[in-house]
């Protein structure tokens, strides 16, 4: 079997590539493509090409793996090994020059199904900072030659805290609800529109914890192996992929986080 050093290599390569792309796309103007789940959920035409550009080089690379797309669906492959793929996570930030969006590639064992597979290794590239996050199971996290890890304990002014709101406006109010819940932890919140970045922060120990309901398997594939792999813990709850909770943080935050996000307490 591949060993995660190499899959991690592969991504990072790739993610850089589309990195690239996405970047020079933006600064020749967005075309929205179309809509999704609502309306505020959009694609671009940079999405669909960068993804595009991901699997053709993946394919090309290791032609029995399987795939696992925001934009193209799943493919199943016969080595054991899918890769699971967000061509510009944050596509709203993309569409607004916002600069906080991010390539996010995921190397995982097993099916395209996260409640089965193991991620074994991920980047995370954001093209406009020039910063790419990558991690190898059980070789740690990294940014360049920087070995990460998550902040053990918040501060004594609170936790820095990251969410995200779903596009369907009937969860609305459970978000805030959340929030409202999870606040007396926080020092502050913030609201950055990529998952694949709000994971690699609390990686870094930018931010020390993060919740979100609703994230999709590429949303959640690379990052949540990179707060893993820095020594933090992630968890998801069960329940429809609309309502289905996700939470990160450092040990010494973890469980009060949960408690307050989950409503466990």
């Amino acid at each position: 079997m591949t060993a995660p050093a190499d899959l991690q290599q592969l991504a990072v390569e790739i993610a850089r590539e589309a990195g690239e792309l996405a970047r020079r796309r933006r600064s020749e103007g967005v075309s929205i493509a179309a809509t999704k789940s609502a309306v505020a959920d959009i694609v671009t035409e940079a999405d669909r090409e960068v993804e595009q550009l991901i699997r053709d080089r993946l394919a090309r690379a290791r032609p029995d793996d399987g795939f696992l797309g925001e934009e193209s669906g799943a493919e199943r492959g016969t080595s054991g090994i899918t890769w699971v793929v967000d061509p510009i996570d944050g596509t709203v930030n993309y569409a607004y020059g916002i600069p906080s969006y991010a390539v996010s590639i995921a190397a995982v064992s097993g099916e395209p199904d996260p409640a089965t597979w193991d991620a074994v290794a991920g980047a995370v590239f954001n093209p406009v900072s020039g910063e790419l996050f990558r991690a190898a199971r059980g070789e740690g996290a990294w940014l360049g030659d920087e070995r990460l890890a998550v902040n053990a304990e918040p501060t004594a002014a609170g936790a820095l805290l990251a969410t995200g709101f779903g596009y369907d406006p009937t969860t609305h109010a459970g978000d805030l609800a959340r929030v409202a819940r999870v606040m007396p932890l926080a020092r502050d919140l913030r609201r950055i529109g990529a998952a694949s970045l709000d994971f690699a922060f609390v990686a870094t120990g930018r931010l020390d914890g993060y919740f979100e309901p609703g994230l999709q398997p590429w949303d959640h594939a690379a990052g949540a192996l990179l707060v893993e792999e820095a020594g933090g813990r992630v968890w998801r709850e069960g329940g429809t992929a609309v309502r289905r909770l996700f939470v990160a943080a450092g040990p010494g935050l973890f469980d009060r986080l949960w408690r307050a996000a989950s409503g466990a307490e």
